[in-house]
């Protein structure tokens, strides 16, 4: 079981997005949306479920205006996606996060971002608790604050960057 930040389920719904900075060059992250669908071909067939958290959905939806419907129809319609709120096991995990950054010197704690708000702090955690109570392996996000939150809790943090462009096709044509 796989989790999609925001960035990335945006570029699902959207490929017109704009693409996330590669961390590495500064620059947008070259065919975004094509390594992005090729990871769903690949977790698809290896018949991995795609969560996507409910604060991922909300924060996706805010600026999709006339398109809200159109996005939860493909969530809700695809077999891929699974949309999982922030529960009681959620909350637990959350909690946990939290209590030990307050023990490390408070909210901000171990957050990677100086100029992140409590509200995104609180944000990113809940992610990651949803992440962490859904037996979820690996986060696809280039959010650098919720890659860090996976990363300290044991989850594997993937950037759109750091996917695979899909193979060209052996069959295109050559122009002559």
């Amino acid at each position: 079981m796989v989790v999609f930040d925001s960035s990335v389920l945006l570029l699902v719904l959207d490929p017109q997005a704009k693409s996330p900075t590669d961390p590495a060059t500064g620059e947008a992250v070259v065919q975004a949306p094509e390594r992005i669908e090729y990871l769903i071909m690949r977790l698809t067939a290896a018949r991995e479920k795609i969560v996507i958290p409910t604060p991922v959905l909300s924060e996706v939806l805010v600026f999709a205006d006339d398109a809200m419907s159109q996005y939860l129809d493909v969530l809700n319609n695809s077999a891929a996606f699974r949309i999982v709120p922030f529960d009681q096991k959620a909350a637990i995990e959350a909690a946990i996060s939290m209590r030990e950054a307050l023990r490390s010197g408070g909210l901000r704690a171990n957050a990677p971002s100086a100029d992140a708000t409590r509200t995104k702090i609180k944000f990113d955690r809940q992610i990651v608790a949803i992440a962490k109570a859904e037996g979820a392996h690996t986060i696809y996000a280039d959010d650098k604050d919720v890659h860090s939150y996976a990363s300290r809790s044991g989850l594997k943090a993937i950037r759109t960057a750091d996917l695979d462009l899909p193979p060209e096709d052996p069959q295109q044509s050559f122009d002559i």
